[in-house]
């Protein structure tokens, strides 16, 4: 019934042309809320996929940066950081001690997604982190449009070892049926030319991009649908935290990608195997992900429900829910 409402508000919103504007309120111009951040938290809690994401990306790259003595991550939109803190704990307790670690993001000034606290409070966690932990580190946050990003913006030193890793993000960038600079397929080609040892990316398996409107309708309603259906055996449906993690972080999303059309439509799924045409296309080859962290993240998913589903294919794990993938990490190199 609630997702039944977002739908419904999503086609209200289409109607009157107000899908962006329901968006962005819903996304808020500031700083993520108390009540956002505590939705995210809920639901990294009781569901597996934010933990899947960065479990199965930070493995990949720890099993890249195995005998690297200096590393460096170029990670795209870094949010509060929390990515980082496992992978720092494992550099921390490698054989022979850490390497240093620098890692580099992007940032448009005044982003909707900016953390609590903006930059300077993420950078200040981590190097604490960092230097509770003995690890050697840095971070730097480059302030810049997407569109306007330039390789030469990111500082390669000579020696570093380069992880560039994008976290359920790619999928915000317009492709060639928006605009004619495609702005996807050149941030690929533009993380290529840095020639990073590991490229990590993670994605909701789901088609939203390019479908004719009843196609992405249903496909909407299929996936979420689907994740509701997960959040269902977790908590009780008069629970504040589940209305609290249903609004603040999946029926934004679910407006817009209903409500709106062009480049105000910001959420542009696509399933795997666009993706892997087009890491093909921009030059990069598959690199299998880590076996070990693989049959941590299956023993992970018994300590939640026996629907949820996980495979290995095509060098690219997917994890979901019953009949339905939901998310899908993969490596390339």
């Amino acid at each position: 019934e609630r997702l039944a409402a977002y739908m419904l508000e999503g086609l209200v919103a289409r109607i009157q042309s107000s899908g962006l504007s329901i968006y962005n309120f819903l996304k808020c111009t500031e700083s993520p809320s108390p009540d956002i951040l505590s939705a995210m938290q809920k639901l990294y809690e009781i569901c597996p996929y934010i933990k899947f994401a960065y479990m199965a990306a930070n493995g990949a790259i720890a099993e890249a940066f195995r005998d690297e003595s200096k590393v460096h991550i170029f990670d795209f939109q870094i949010s509060q950081g929390t990515q980082w803190f496992s992978l720092l704990q494992g550099l921390a307790n490698r054989p022979g001690g850490p390497p240093s670690v620098r890692i580099t993001t992007v940032e448009e000034k005044g982003a909707q997604a900016s953390p609590v606290g903006g930059m300077e409070f993420v950078e200040e966690r981590l190097s604490k982190l960092a230097m509770s932990l003995n690890v050697p580190f840095e971070f730097k946050c480059i302030y810049s449009e997407l569109s306007k990003l330039q390789a030469d913006m990111i500082e390669l030193r000579e020696g570093e070892a380069l992880a560039v890793n994008f976290n359920l993000q790619l999928h915000h960038l317009p492709d060639e049926s928006v605009c004619v600079t495609n702005p996807r397929d050149r941030m690929l080609r533009m993380m290529k030319s840095l020639n990073p040892k590991v490229f990590t990316m993670v994605e909701q398996e789901a088609n939203t991009n390019t479908s004719p409107f009843f196609l992405r309708f249903m496909e909407a309603l299929n996936f979420y649908l689907t994740i509701f259906d997960s959040i269902d055996v977790a908590l009780p449906r008069e629970s504040k935290d589940r209305v609290n993690v249903e609004e603040q972080c999946l029926a934004r999303d679910i407006v817009n990608v209903i409500a709106c059309e062009g480049l105000e439509r910001m959420e542009r799924h696509e399933l795997m195997g666009k993706w892997r045409a087009r890491m093909m296309m921009a030059g990069f080859s598959p690199r299998p992900l880590s076996s070990h962290v693989n049959n941590i993240i299956a023993n992970l998913l018994e300590s939640y429900n026996s629907n949820y589903i996980l495979k290995e294919e095509g060098d690219a794990l997917y994890l979901g829910w019953m009949n339905r993938y939901l998310i899908v990490a993969s490596a390339w190199q």
